[in-house]
Formats: C-alpha cells, sequence, structure tokens
C-alpha cells in the first residue's frame, strides 16, 4: 500500500471518530492501538462507513512506517503517564522533522515538558484540545492546537478540513500559540462548560421547584428559548433530555437520573489556575463546588431528614412571567461565566507571553464544541472593537444587556432564596457583577483588619503612600 498521510494511536470512542472523520475528508489514515481488537474494530467500521482509506496495524514499527515523511501522529490517551507511555512507544521508531501531536485533555505545563523533551530528540510536538464530544469528532469538533509552529504548519490543510466549519465564520480551529497554550485554552474551555451546565440546571430547578413546570412544559420552554439569544448546543440538548420518556419504567427519564456529577479534573484545574492568577472566577467556582456537594448524596438525604420543613414561599407565582425571568437571569449569569474565563486566559497569556487572540477563541468556539453558542459571534465583536477589553462585562452592547437584564435577574435570585432553591452559580454571578460595578467595596475594613492584627500596612484614598496604625494601642487607650 502507498504511505498514508497522517497516523492516530489511541482508538477509544474519541480516538475512533476523529480517525474515521480524517479517512472521510480524504487523508489517508494509519491507526494503531495496543489493544488491537480496538484497531480492527476501526477498521471494519471504515469499511462500513464508506469504504474510507483507514489502515490498522498491530504494533508500533509498522504502524509509523507507514506514514509519510515527515510523519505525523496523533495521539488520544488518557492525560497523564499514559501519554508519557504512548510517546515512548512511538518514539523509538520516529525519526527527526517527525511529529507528535497529544490531542487529549492535557495539564498544560506537561505540554511543554514534552515539547521540550522531544526537541532533543529532534521531534516537534503539539498539544491540541478537542472539544465536541464523540460526535464532533466524527463530524467536526473545535480544534485547538499550541505548541510548534512548524508542527501546526505540518498538519493545518487537515485540521481545517476536518474541524467543524461555521458558515461566514470558517473552520473552527486556529493556531493558538507556543507551549502549552492549546490545552490550556481547552481547559479553560471546559471551565466555562461546567459553569454554563450548572446555570442551565439552576433555571431548571427553579422553573420546577418553584413554578411547576412538568417535563413536558420545561421540553416546550428551553426549545423555544434556543431560537433566540441562548441559541446554544447545550441548551439544545436539554430540551431533548425533557422529552425523553423512561424505558425501564413510568415516567421521564431525567427523573431517574442520579443527582451526583461526575467530572474528570479540567474543571478543577481551572479554578486552581484562576486562583493562582488571582482572577475571580466565582460562576465557574460555584459550579465546581455544586459538582462535589451533588457528589454527598448520602449525607444530603441524611440532613433532609434533620432540616424539615416548609421552605416555601407563600408569595404567588406567574409562570409567564416566571419563564421570561429566568431566561434573562441564565443569560446573564452566562455573560459573567464568560467573562471569567476570558479573563483567566488573557491573564495566563499576559504572564507566559503568548499573545493569545481572545476573539479569535470565540470564533473557533461557535461550532463543533459543548458551549457552541450563538452568543460567541458578539463576543468575537467585543474584543474586534477593542482587544485590550479589560472586561466582557463593560464591552457596551454587553453592559447593555445586562442592565436590561438585572432586574430579573435579582427576581429570580430572590424567589430561589425565598423557596430554599439554591441558586449558587446565579447569585455568584450576580455578586460579581455587583461587586465589579461598584466603585467602593468594604475591603477597606478587611484591609484595615490585617493591618490590626498583622500590621500589613494599608493605603489611603485622600494621599498617596504605605501607611500603618496601632490600631490595638489606640483603642485600648481610649477605656
Amino acid at each position: 500500500m502507498a504511505l498514508t498521510r497522517i497516523g492516530l494511536a489511541g482508538l477509544a470512542v474519541m480516538g475512533q471518530n476523529l480517525a474515521l472523520n480524517i479517512a472521510e475528508k480524504g487523508f489517508p489514515i494509519s491507526v494503531y492501538n495496543r489493544t488491537t481488537s480496538k484497531v480492527d474494530e476501526t477498521v471494519q467500521r471504515a469499511k462500513i462507513e464508506g469504504n474510507l482509506p483507514l489502515y490498522g496495524f498491530h504494533d508500533p514499527a509498522s504502524f509509523v512506517n507507514s506514514i509519510q515523511k515527515p510523519r505525523v501522529v496523533i495521539m488520544l490517551v488518557k492525560a497523564g503517564a499514559p501519554v508519557d507511555q504512548t510517546i515512548a512507544t512511538l518514539a523509538a521508531h520516529l525519526e527527526q522533522g517527525d511529529c507528535i501531536i497529544d490531542g487529549g485533555n492535557e495539564w498544560y505545563e506537561n505540554t511543554e515538558r514534552r515539547e521540550k523533551e522531544m526537541q532533543e530528540r529532534g521531534l516537534l510536538y503539539l498539544g491540541m484540545g478537542v472539544s465536541g464530544g464523540e460526535e464532533g469528532a466524527r463530524h467536526g469538533p473545535s480544534m485547538m492546537p499550541g505548541g510548534s509552529v512548524e508542527a501546526y504548519q505540518y498538519i493545518e490543510d487537515i485540521l481545517l478540513k476536518v474541524s467543524a466549519q461555521v458558515p461566514d465564520s470558517g473552520p473552527c480551529v486556529t493556531y493558538i500559540g507556543k507551549g502549552g497554550s492549546g490545552n490550556f485554552v481547552k481547559m479553560v474551555h471546559n471551565g466555562i462548560e461546567y459553569g454554563d451546565m450548572q446555570l442551565i440546571a439552576e433555571a431548571y430547578d427553579v422553573l420546577k421547584s418553584v413554578g411547576k413546570l412538568t417535563n413536558s412544559e420545561l421540553q416546550q420552554v428551553f426549545a423555544e428559548w434556543n431560537k433566540g439569544e441562548l441559541l446554544s448546543f447545550l441548551v439544545e440538548i436539554t430540551a431533548d433530555i425533557f422529552g425523553i420518556k423512561d424505558d425501564q419504567g413510568e415516567g421521564y427519564l431525567v427523573d431517574k437520573v442520579l443527582d451526583k456529577t461526575g467530572m474528570k479534573g479540567t474543571g478543577k484545574w481551572t479554578v486552581q489556575q484562576a486562583a493562582e492568577l488571582s482572577v475571580a472566577a466565582p460562576t465557574i467556582e460555584a459550579s465546581l463546588d455544586s459538582r462535589f456537594l451533588s457528589g454527598l448524596k448520602d449525607e444530603r438525604v441524611a440532613a433532609s431528614k434533620i432540616f424539615q420543613g416548609d421552605y416555601t414561599s407563600d408569595e404567588p407565582v406567574d409562570k409567564a412571567q416566571l419563564i421570561e425571568d429566568v431566561r434573562k437571569a441564565l443569560y446573564a449569569s452566562k455573560i459573567c461565566s464568560y467573562a471569567q474565563g476570558m479573563n483567566i486566559i488573557k491573564a495566563k497569556s499576559t504572564e507566559k507571553g503568548w499573545g493569545l487572540n481572545l476573539g479569535e477563541l470565540a470564533r473557533i468556539w461557535k461550532g463543533g464544541c459543548i458551549i457552541r453558542a450563538s452568543f460567541l459571534d458578539r463576543i468575537k465583536k467585543a474584543y474586534d472593537r477593542n482587544a485590550e477589553l479589560a472586561n466582557l462585562l463593560i464591552d457596551p452592547e454587553f453592559a447593555q444587556e445586562i442592565m436590561d437584564r438585572q432586574a430579573a435577574w435579582r427576581r429570580v435570585v430572590c424567589l430561589a432564596i425565598n423557596n430554599g432553591v439554591s441558586t449558587p452559580g446565579m447569585s455568584a454571578s450576580l455578586a460579581y457583577f455587583d461587586s465589579y460595578r461598584r466603585d467602593r467595596l468594604p475591603a477597606n475594613l478587611v484591609q484595615a483588619q490585617r493591618d490590626y492584627f498583622g500590621a500589613h500596612t494599608y493605603e489611603r484614598v485622600d494621599m498617596p503612600g504605605s501607611f500603618h496604625t496601632e490600631w490595638y494601642k489606640i483603642a485600648n487607650s481610649k477605656i
């Protein structure tokens, strides 16, 4: 057989689907997996799905040697040690100038370490975030490659065809930047995703618990929302979920799903990075805390028996007004979640000298990925208008939208509190907005306390300089 254009190692769900996508776009591809049954399964799928130019190999040497030079191999294996093991297996057969691409959710510093190690061996390395789940991988994901520019140029033609295509916007891929920037951007994308999902879950909770909407009504509401400013993949699939009946019993499947959310770590990494960079990200943090609390199912069941009582308000609820208010609250909160994510990326880009283009990131997230949404086009335009925008909230268009929705936002949060329904994401988003919009916060008292017990000094509003006061002595001298 003729040499293939590219190779892919790691044939779990994402790997298989991305390999088939590449083959379907006309690029002959070699595939390899340590468990050889996965290789045979992928080859069989390629035959069934259109006799695609996909070729399977059971050993790493023949796999690598089947690819044209300079060779490019994409890895899609579990982050951490498995990546290092796969690199060792492949590198033994690669030659100077060949390229390895890690397409998994890897910690960005691991990517930077590996790029340096590969450079010493004469190999090129890319860390590439891939978003869109199995459907995206098969039919067009959003792709975030970072690392060697030369390596990106090797496969740019492939990525431009394989990635999601958005009319009037183009392929959902771009060269992100140096080092681990691609992995970092994908990590924050996932953090924003955590925030988005939590906010949608809270909208559902308020509508169901306070508004008493049925699953059928919820499906209609979310389907309707998906026609307007909330048009997005996550709102679309939420509407779908409410319409699925339980095939193992009575009622709807969503009500039978255990209220315990899993996670793989990227949300936690995002929050840790926000703290390291001193960037406020309360919406994303609230979504992570909510997943932690959801995991305490047995404790929550026990607590519900201790804290029994009527937490509902006597306040009458206008269902139509509530639906409209929740829509506005969800949208305003969502803006805060994206603003926080963009600020984390901007701070890291400044720290590392990556020079990331936030508007371009918004563009490549418009299709293929989990957080794809129509309003990402407006985020792109906001950064196009002002690349140095301090915060998405102060873009004139978004600022006006938040002002137009804040009354509804406050009503929803207050209504939820008065009915004992937790809305940590919406509440944190509102607090973030209220803190950001105020020219004076009670931080003056906190700094005075720090100076009182630790002599940390303080600045004054009326004169320059650093000051310290003997608060204890002055307070006790008046006794």
